[in-house]
């Protein structure tokens, strides 16, 4: 089963995010558990994490079909030893805020070396970042994002993805989550299905199907290979629908958050009614 949906707001309360998922005709959906672009929140309360958990259950989310991200200040590769223990501090709090939740992953950008330290050394202090949460919290599972490759971020290779995972200790607590858009510009062609076969042959090959715990379902404004993160809405970008139809259709993405981040919240009822139909059509 496709498990469809779109990244919802938490304004007023992470209680409120299922209503709102629900209200889009989502099956899945994905939040903050807070404020993204802060490094410390004061921590959730017991009733908003009841009611959180009481309108999973009310609307029909499971942990599973649930892909919470974390802030986008964490850089758990960073070069610098004070801002990685802050990155790795604030870390383990997202992971503890999912475990309060009752949720079971956490979706995060991998880490950048910001031109300071070499790739594999900054690969390794992501994945002993990870090893260090694991060892704090339990039960979550770390899933790391494909970055677009842009700056100095690493992740956008599949092989850097599985170069973090061979380091990781618990390998039944980390996953990866495949954007669509960070995927196309990066280098791996998604536009057609005889693309898509070829590009999710070679992450099946490098990094291992077993280890998909969700995915971002974007379209692209850049081309090919532009290494820039510029989302557009379902086939209005240089992806085009071939891939999500693809996606739909195929039963390895069955089971997991396949969560929308498109430009136009206007239509994602729109784009979700879509993907359910290209699902329902295999």
């Amino acid at each position: 089963m496709k498990y469809i949906g779109a990244h919802v707001s938490a304004a007023g309360g992470v209680d409120l995010t299922p209503a709102r998922a629900h209200e889009l005709g989502a099956t899945a959906f994905a939040l903050f558990t807070k404020n993204q672009r802060q490094w410390v929140a004061k921590p959730l309360e017991e009733k908003t994490i009841n009611a959180f958990k009481e309108n999973c259950k009310k609307y029909g989310f499971s942990s599973g079909q649930i892909l919470p991200h974390d802030s986008y200040l964490i850089n758990l590769g960073a070069p610098e030893d004070d801002k990685l223990e802050k990155s790795r501090a604030a870390f383990i709090d997202e992971m503890q805020r999912c475990n309060q939740l009752g949720l079971t992953l956490l979706n995060f950008h991998p880490g950048s070396h910001l031109k300071q330290i070499d790739e594999s050394d900054c690969l390794s202090r992501i994945a002993e970042s990870i090893n260090i949460a694991h060892e704090t919290v339990p039960s979550v599972i770390a899933v790391i994002e494909n970055t677009a490759g842009q700056g100095t971020n690493l992740g956008w290779k599949f092989e850097q993805l599985a170069a973090i995972i061979d380091q990781v200790k618990d390998k039944t607590r980390v996953g990866i989550c495949i954007d669509t858009c960070h995927t196309f510009v990066a280098g791996y062609d998604l536009s057609s299905k005889e693309a898509c076969e070829k590009t999710f042959a070679e992450l099946d090959g490098v990094v291992g199907f077993s280890y998909l715990k969700g995915m971002h379902i974007n379209d692209s404004k850049i081309e090919l290979g532009g290494k820039v993160d510029r989302h557009h809405s379902l086939g209005e970008g240089h992806i085009g629908w071939a891939c999500f139809e693809y996606i739909m259709q195929d039963n390895r993405f069955d089971g997991i958050p396949l969560v929308l981040e498109t430009i136009n919240s206007d239509i994602w009822a729109q784009e979700i009614a879509t993907l359910k139909v290209f699902a329902n059509a295999k």
